[in-house]
């Protein structure tokens, strides 16, 4: 049922729309008039006043049998950097870009495949219960068009996020909570040649500290990294500031609260053993979530794999998406894999069959409800 060339036209199209994050503009005012003209009223939220992006988030509610559980799918239509002036080319059935840019498959090869749902819908007449789109800003921003988006627009029981790398046919029943720490070490400064005596480096209190943690994969659930590390202005200056930006996440809720408390002690501990001070602000970032494989979205979503001839797989994530937010909401919300490659980089690739399989699970999923 699904028209390859139309559902590719339609992925070309996007992907060369500008939208990195926090200017998607360009990208909403083409989501509004194509759902418009397909016969569909989109509403779009006020969530820019808290975002201050370029666009708020869309929502597309279609009418549906009344009878039938009303679910949702969503995507993100912001990307990452490069973005802009992507060329996408096909080579043996890979979609990819040029080499300059990302390709922008996370996520438009989604929204394209919402947009064919739909168009398929109309020209076989699928019966359906009522649905709803939710296509979100600024997901590569740490989901803040997610965070600011009103639940009270969720009419569904539950959901579907198109956007995982992983092959078609794998669901994301579970994901982990992230925090950040953001810490300012200060030191005391002085002349490195004349008097290093004088001072207390910054710069090698957060390194001992750094070097006192445990990071990386910390069991099964748990990872945590040192993002960022900045300090000092020249050679002869003893550095009395220092910035580091880290993170920790966890499936386990309370794993996560013992490495980030692990992470702050050994940045206060030693930074006041050296003489100097630690300044660690935690941030959560999103939640975890977990949905039960006897949950009817993880139930649909396998069976609909099974009828397109696919073996569904269940996995536990290491990455947060928008899913992690709705399901927060109370709306239980599982990720499908949208089968792209290598993304967040110059290399990324879109296999043409992947794009259909998953319009295929869309559909059957659908059907299935």
């Amino acid at each position: 049922m699904v028209n390859q060339q139309r559902l590719v036209d339609t992925f070309l199209d996007l992907v060369q729309i500008d939208s990195e994050t926090g200017h998607e503009r360009e990208i909403a005012d083409h989501l509004v008039s194509t759902f418009t003209e397909l016969g569909y009223h989109v509403i779009e939220d006020d969530s820019q006043k808290d975002t201050g992006f370029g666009a708020g988030n869309l929502i597309v509610n279609i009418e549906g049998d009344e009878a039938k559980q009303p679910i949702y799918f969503s995507c993100h239509m912001d990307t990452v950097t490069p973005g802009k002036g992507v060329k996408p080319v096909i080579t043996d059935d890979i979609i990819h870009s040029d080499g300059t840019t990302i390709l922008g498959a996370d996520d438009k090869a989604g929204i394209a495949v919402l947009l064919e749902t739909l168009r398929v819908i109309k020209e076989e007449k699928i019966n359906h219960g009522p649905l709803q789109f939710i296509i979100s800003v600024g997901e590569e921003s740490q989901l803040v068009g997610a965070k600011a988006f009103d639940p009270e627009y969720l009419s569904s029981q539950f959901g579907y996020a198109l956007d995982s790398g992983n092959e078609v046919g794998t669901i994301v029943t579970a994901a982990p909570s992230q925090a950040k720490l953001e810490v300012h070490i200060t030191g005391r400064t002085a002349h490195a040649g004349l008097a290093p005596e004088n001072g207390i480096s910054a710069i090698n209190i957060a390194a001992k500290a750094v070097s006192r943690m445990t990071l990386g994969r910390i069991g099964a659930e748990t990872t945590a990294n040192i993002g960022r590390f900045e300090g000092g202005t020249a050679t002869n200056i003893v550095a009395d500031s220092c910035y580091i930006l880290s993170e920790a996440r966890s499936l386990d809720q309370s794993k996560l609260d013992r490495q980030v408390a692990h992470m702050k002690a050994a940045f206060e501990d030693t930074a006041e053993e050296m003489g100097g001070s630690a300044d660690v602000t935690v941030t959560p970032s999103y939640p975890a979530f977990n949905v039960e494989e006897n949950s009817a979205a993880v139930q649909i979503a396998k069976q609909a794999a099974e009828n397109i001839g696919l073996t569904p797989v269940l996995k536990k994530s290491g990455g947060g998406s928008d899913a992690n937010i709705f399901n927060s909401y109370g709306v239980p919300t599982v990720v499908l894999a949208v089968g792209y490659q290598d993304i967040h980089t110059n290399q990324e690739k879109m296999p043409v069959s992947e794009l259909v399989k998953l319009n295929e699970q869309v559909l059957e999923i659908i059907k299935l409800v």
